[in-house]
């Protein structure tokens, strides 16, 4: 008989996968490979992230990272940018490709390239961009010189999603600033080409379960970006273990994977505006049982985000202002018991002094 797994029994396998039940003391770069990196649309998000997973986690050991290219932000999963390790950079593009080409072929902008030869374009920008970083307005204008008569838009964006890119340094370095510039993600790590023999699907849908297990194939596929992985898991089937969740559905994991009793604690942990935690199932009522949108508003990141009590999504949080005038704003989307709002008052403190030391002003509004 297959062992049933409640909503609660997931949401705490997922948080402790996730490094959320408690703070880990692994380094950056192994924390980006074990999370098969993190959702970096906004440029310094990854920042809250990281320390709210991460015990004694400082700015600078990411930052680093960026700056001596151990680290970059490429798009990858479900065509959004990440942030992942340089060897995960090379390795993932080609088994996510299909997803990034499909993405590409359902938007607006291929029906805007008929008669272009999607391969003389690629080569151009590989030269335009191992020159020297260049920002999508300048590919557009350049690519459009070269393609008359074709909207320069959706020529940059044709390789932006098809081409292996970085986003370059200085941005989403903390405290710096700079424009969203490309690379060639080969040249800007110095590794021509991708290496032979990198991971397969079968490697990438292993990883994910390692990270967001137990999970249903819908979950693998929603994450990825990727379909048909129905195929991929009865290969895998054999090597895994299956449960069913309330509704019946078959959820796949990895024999030894953490899954803690539903009752263990979860403590309050403040996510950045669009983290891969709330946006990784085709399920998500293990940790968004309401299904509320996760907010993307626009900015560089690490001023709004989300909160999680009781491992749920209970609230969002904006910082605003400057050091030390700063102030954190907490919204719960309900009333906090006496316990939960000191435990909650308590991370927010922390929260507001790792991104405006010496900043004090700290409200929790009430719901209604």
């Amino acid at each position: 008989m297959t062992d049933r797994l409640g909503p609660r029994a997931l949401n705490r396998a997922l948080l402790a996968r996730q490094m959320l039940l408690d703070r880990s003391a692994t380094p950056v770069e192994d924390a980006l490979e074990a999370l098969v990196g993190v959702q970096a649309q906004a440029p310094d998000a990854p920042y809250v992230g990281l320390w709210s997973r991460l015990a004694g986690f400082h700015p600078d050991d990411l930052g680093d990272a960026l700056v001596e290219r151990r680290a970059v932000r490429t798009p990858l999963m479900r065509a959004t940018l990440h942030l992942v390790t340089a060897p995960d950079a090379l390795a993932l593009r080609p088994v996510v490709q299909p997803g990034l080409a499909r993405s590409f072929a359902g938007s607006p902008f291929a029906g805007l390239l008929a008669g272009v030869d999607l391969d003389a374009l690629h080569a151009a920008a590989r030269d335009l961009l191992d020159e020297r970083p260049r920002t999508h307005p300048d590919l557009a204008r350049l690519l459009g010189e070269r393609w008359p008569g074709h909207d320069a838009n959706a020529l940059a964006y044709a390789v932006t999603y098809l081409l292996p890119l970085v986003q370059v340094t200085p941005r989403a370095v903390w405290g710096s600033t700079g424009p969203a510039a490309w690379a060639c993600t080969g040249t800007w790590l110095a590794v021509p080409g991708s290496p032979a023999g990198g991971p397969t699907i079968d490697d990438l849908v292993l990883r994910y379960l390692a990270a967001f297990g137990p999970a249903s194939v819908r979950d693998v596929q929603t994450w990825s970006g990727l379909s048909r992985l129905r195929e991929v898991a009865d290969r895998l089937r054999p090597r895994l273990r299956r449960f069913r969740d309330g509704g019946g559905t078959e959820l796949l994991d990895l024999p030894d994977a953490a899954r803690p009793a539903p009752d263990v604690p979860a403590p309050p942990r403040f996510l950045p505006e669009y983290d891969n935690v709330l946006l990784s199932h085709a399920d998500r009522t293990r940790i968004n049982p309401d299904r509320r949108p996760v907010p993307l508003p626009p900015g560089q990141g690490a001023a709004r985000g989300t909160l999680l009590v009781d491992g749920l999504f209970a609230g969002t949080w904006q910082v605003g202002g400057r050091d030390p005038a700063a102030a954190l704003t907490v919204r719960p989307f309900g009333p906090l018991d006496g316990a939960g709002a000191s435990a909650v008052a308590d991370e927010a403190a922390r929260l507001l002094a790792f991104l405006a030391p010496g900043a004090t002003a700290l409200r929790i509004v009430p719901p209604g």
